[in-house]
């Protein structure tokens, strides 16, 4: 209750609008904490707070709460307020600290009280500023509104109204007309033969009739038929009034054939006023003039904004030293957009692997020779119908054809005397074009940031995103800490105007975007532009900055200047993620799917060859590596398997160890076949047959029964029984490390306990980790037996 009372008297409590206005009206320096029921105030900077009265002692700084629940003019705070301070001095707004940023908070304390006693003083002028966040909020609310009114035309085509003038119906030029707009793309939705009558006339060009011509004209536009068409163009409609407009020509006919001699008024006007033709002047006009000849008529559907493609062009070795910029050029006049290029030197190998389709024919060899003669250009191309509209400009595959068949095609315009190879490649599907431009240009991440000054317009930047292919894997809605906003733009560090975009950076909220496509970092800061608007406005007018940018400092959009930069901020602001070849965010369940098969791969591919239980991996890969080695038993040892079927399955207690089981195998081999397994065992246990035998008899019988049966005592070294105690005190790892000890222990086994050990090793694989202790203990027992 205490502490309670004691934040009480630092902050003055206002829960009304009658107290609030009342809080306007005093004068000082106020620090207003803009707190919600749900949430409360921000009550870890009251110590600071109090410290900071204090010490400066001003009559003139004043704290306060204040609860947007129940004061209408914080209205606009209700659900954007956790935590937010606001500073009023003389009844305005002066300065906002948005967070629990203590630093920042006493720091924007001393320096507003400090401006307010020059305000008081009369040596400085108070500046009144509007919240940042949510004047952005207002500006959003005004562009909803906007899109609210334009509700009914949504998702209907763009139109325009067409009329064809007495003069030019007269002279029989309608089809000549029709058949000129239909050549520029342009639909014609309606077309109908009208003789208007003089008040229809006046009342459609009612905004002429104070022109000195008017009832001359009215005279002319109701002298004979004309044509009413409704146009539009393409999926959406986009854009067909200016460009019908710009079809058209000047209104004056004279000024047409001189401007534009190709123009619709230039080609069929007479004079003045009889231009042949008339076009909607707006989106609006066009609606009203719509409505005015065909009331009852309804705009088609929009079909969306075309779906734009992708696909790879390759400009081979000789045609990109030659004819770079020419192939370039066409490209341009193509309508293509180069969404991606990069210059390859390629290897035999990568040349080889990108045509194997291509391997099993005749030119193949030349073709990898012509690839890898030089550097490639290697161009992603964009554009509605990329795959098609590419290899149409491309011309037939084979040269002779192209040049035939399509005189005009690239391949034909380009081709070389001295090869029949082409000089140009695109991809012929889509999942081909994928594949080739991953070849190329590898999946890659960079992150993108849509500042706090473009917030607003964050879902038309989206779309943008997605017309340029990227895939967005992430995002994160937040207000950046300094330490992220600097770690962005680390590259600009100790620049005049750093500081004022870190501050910039981190006044509201941003929306931060992980975004995965080829080549995706340089990919991404061509499509925001340069850092200055204007700038970008001249250079590269389709840029997001040029769009959405204001100035340097509030230019819309930021994005990662290298890989490296950007796996950097990646890590810092989601963490560690992990992307599939698609470049979408794995799951936790996928990264340890991945991460499992990438360790286990060849284990499992081993694994399958064995016929042995499940449980056993562990054990096996403990011991020796026997996975290998029991394929070789069962193929090269077929009369010892035929033995076995005919002995019975020997009790477990005489079971002995997996290294003495894989010996039979090396008895039974020839000499060239047996080493590679006693290549799987330890190396040392090879040393005491060496020992035992001359090396050129050890390989083929080594372990024999033979070399057991009449040799049981030549085996024993001396100092036997010191290593036998000394094995069998150690646990089963150390047997596989001291094989020179158990060497010895292995010759010493009795004939016929060697003889079952040999017969059941396939029966008892599956019982091995049960049997382990018993073959310990039998050995122990042995020596003790034998002496």
């Amino acid at each position: 209750m205490a502490r309670r009372k004691q934040e009480a008297q630092l902050q003055q409590e206002i829960e009304t609008q009658e107290e609030w206005e009342d809080m306007l009206s005093k004068e000082g320096l106020y620090v207003v904490d803009i707190y919600q029921e749900w949430s409360g105030p921000c009550t870890c900077l009251i110590a600071n707070l109090r410290r900071l009265k204090n010490e400066l002692g001003d009559e003139l700084l004043h704290f306060a709460v204040a609860k947007a629940d129940t004061i209408d003019a914080l209205e606009k705070y209700r659900g954007h307020c956790e935590p937010c301070f606001l500073f009023y001095a003389g009844g305005v707004l002066v300065a906002v600290v948005r967070g629990a940023n203590s630093p920042k908070i006493l720091r924007t304390i001393t320096e507003q009280l400090q401006h307010e006693h020059k305000v008081i003083d009369g040596g400085a002028e108070r500046k009144e500023i509007k919240d940042p966040y949510i004047a952005q909020m207002e500006s959003q609310e005004k562009l909803d509104e906007e899109e609210e009114e334009k509700e009914e035309e949504e998702g209907k085509k763009e139109i325009t109204v067409c009329l064809i003038k007495p003069d030019a119906v007269a002279a029989g030029k309608v089809p000549e007309i029709v058949a000129d707009i239909e050549a520029h793309g342009i639909e014609i939705l309606k077309n109908e033969e009208r003789h208007l009558t003089e008040d229809e006339v006046r009342q459609f060009y009612s905004h002429l009739q104070d022109e000195s011509f008017f009832d001359d004209f009215v005279k002319f536009m109701t002298s004979g038929t004309s044509h009413v068409l409704v146009l539009t163009k393409g999926r959406t409609g986009e854009n067909i009034i200016s460009e019908f407009r710009d079809l058209i020509g000047p209104t004056d006919v004279e000024e047409a054939k001189e401007a534009q001699p190709e123009s619709l008024r230039a080609k069929y006007g007479e004079k003045a006023f009889m231009n042949a033709l008339h076009g909607s002047s707006s989106e609006e006009t066009a609606m009203r003039e719509l409505a005015f000849f065909f009331p009852d008529y309804v705009v088609p559907e929009s079909e969306g904004k075309p779906k734009v493609q992708r696909t790879l062009a390759l400009i081979r070795p000789d045609a990109f030293k030659n004819h770079k910029d020419e192939i370039l050029a066409n490209i341009n006049e193509a309508g293509f957009k180069v969404a991606m290029q990069k210059e390859v030197q390629l290897t035999k190998e990568m040349a080889e692997d990108f045509y194997r389709e291509h391997k099993d024919q005749d030119y193949f060899e030349e073709l990898v020779l012509r690839m890898t003669s030089g550097p490639v250009l290697a161009l992603g191309l964009a554009r509605e119908d990329a795959i098609s509209g590419w290899r149409h400009m491309l011309g037939p595959t084979e040269v002779e054809k192209a040049k035939a068949e399509a005189p005009d095609s690239l391949r034909a315009k380009f081709a070389l005397d001295d090869t029949k190879i082409n000089m140009l490649h695109g991809s012929d599907s889509e999942e081909t074009a994928k594949k080739e431009l991953e070849f190329f240009f590898p999946m890659q991440q960079t992150v993108a940031v849509i500042k706090p000054d473009a917030v607003g317009t964050k879902d038309e930047i989206i779309d943008r995103i997605h017309e340029s292919g990227f895939k967005i894997a992430a995002t994160k809605e937040q207000q950046l800490t300094r330490e992220l906003a600097e770690e962005f733009y680390a590259d600009h560090k100790g620049k005049d105007y750093y500081e004022d975009l870190v501050e910039h950076m981190t006044s509201g909220p941003t929306y931060v975007m992980v975004l995965s496509r080829e080549d995706a970092v340089q990919g991404w800061r061509e499509i925001i532009g340069p850092t200055d608007p204007e700038k970008a406005k001249e250079e590269n007018p389709d840029s997001l900055r040029a769009a959405y940018g204001k100035n340097i400092l509030m230019n819309a959009v930021h994005g990662s200047s290298t890989v490296e930069h950007a796996e950097t901020s990646l890590k810092k602001i989601f963490g560690e993620l992990k992307f599939g070849p698609d470049g979408s965010v794995l799951a936790d369940e996928a990264m340890e799917t991945e991460k499992r098969e990438g360790e286990e791969g060849i284990e499992e591919g081993e694994r399958e060859t064995e016929q042995i239980p499940s449980e056993e991996p562990t054990e096996k890969s403990q011991e020796e590596p026997v996975t290998t080695s029991k394929p070789d038993v069962e193929q090269t040892a077929p009369e010892y398997r035929e033995e076995e079927k005919k002995e019975e399955e020997p009790p477990k207690e005489d079971a002995v160890k997996p290294e003495e089981e894989s010996k039979p195998t090396e008895e039974e081999k020839p000499a060239e076949e047996s080493k590679p397994a006693e290549e799987e065992k330890p190396a040392e246990e090879s040393k005491p047959a060496e020992e035992e035998k001359p090396a050129e008899e050890s390989k083929p019988e080594e372990e024999s029964k033979p070399a057991e049966e009449s040799k049981p005592e030549e085996s024993k070294p001396a100092d036997e029984a010191p290593k036998e105690e000394q094995k069998s005190e150690s646990p089963k790892p150390d047997e596989e490390q001291k094989g020179e000890e158990a060497k010895p222990e292995e010759s010493e086994q009795k004939p016929e306990q060697t003889e079952k050990t040999e017969e059941q090793k396939p029966a008892e694989e599956g019982e091995k980790k049960e049997e382990e202790k018993t073959e310990e203990e039998k050995k122990e027992e042995t020596p003790a037996e034998q002496g």
